[in-house]
């Protein structure tokens, strides 16, 4: 059992800009492929930046009174503070640019977004290099799920395929994403497993732990383990 990746949900087909686009051309892709922000990126693909359209809200075209169109990007663009000399995406960009790779899972990333207040992450390789992007839309696909969905996983993943039980073996019950697993099991260990394994089931907000066990086997590993340490710590006898 495995939670959802970015690599599964991210889009790979990605228009980025160059350091040196000019900032006309990345307005019209923005407006073209109705997506509101592209990676910047560097001749080895290389994420070096990130702009969106808050970091051109402040050359946004306006109306003039008469109603007609006035000036356009480049002119708003030469007449703002702080723009006058913004002529590419390497000039208004943000950087250095916020990333994910693509073995991270959906609540990592989630969490990351948040962190940093943005809405949307390029997804990069081990290398650095650009492979996707992730919005936030994205990433609520996986964790969308109903409670039946979520009982279903956590029957199939958790006491099937973690614990080798059968899918009744214990009451799974799910409101609105808590899970609460109910029943006894044969060891702790156990059941530290299925309330770890359940926890990072897509769409679970929240596991409560109502199991109980017939063997404590974590105390018997500590017992083995202390008695390893003190034979390893004896002192040795004189003049052997």
């Amino acid at each position: 059992m495995k939670a959802t990746e970015v690599g599964a949900v991210m889009t790979r087909d990605v228009v980025t800009a160059a350091y040196g686009t000019p900032l006309g051309d990345v307005v019209r892709v923005l407006g073209e492929r109705r997506v509101g922000g592209l990676p910047v990126t560097d001749e080895d693909g290389r994420v070096i930046g990130v702009i969106s359209t808050p970091d051109l809200a402040r050359s946004r075209p306006r109306r003039t009174p008469e109603g007609a169109s006035g000036p356009g990007w480049a002119g708003l663009i030469s007449r703002m503070p702080g723009l006058g000399r913004a002529r590419t995406a390497g000039d208004v960009m943000t950087a250095p640019a916020v990333t994910v790779g693509a073995r991270a899972t959906v609540t990592e990333a989630s969490w990351l977004m948040t962190g940093h207040g943005v809405a949307r992450l390029p997804v990069v390789d081990d290398e650095e290099r650009l492979v996707g992007i992730v919005t936030r839309g994205d990433l609520l696909r996986p964790v969308l799920r109903t409670d039946a969905e979520i009982e279903r996983a956590v029957r199939r993943d958790v006491l099937g395929a973690t614990l080798w039980l059968t899918p009744r073996a214990l009451a799974v019950a799910v409101e609105d994403g808590v899970v609460t697993l109910t029943g006894r099991l044969e060891k702790r260990g156990d059941v530290d497993m299925a309330v770890r394994a359940a926890s990072r089931i897509d769409g679970v907000v929240a596991v409560v732990d109502q199991l109980s066990y017939r063997v404590d086997d974590t105390r018997a590993a500590v017992e083995t383990a202390g008695i390893a340490g003190a034979v390893g710590t004896e002192e040795p006898v004189a003049g052997t």
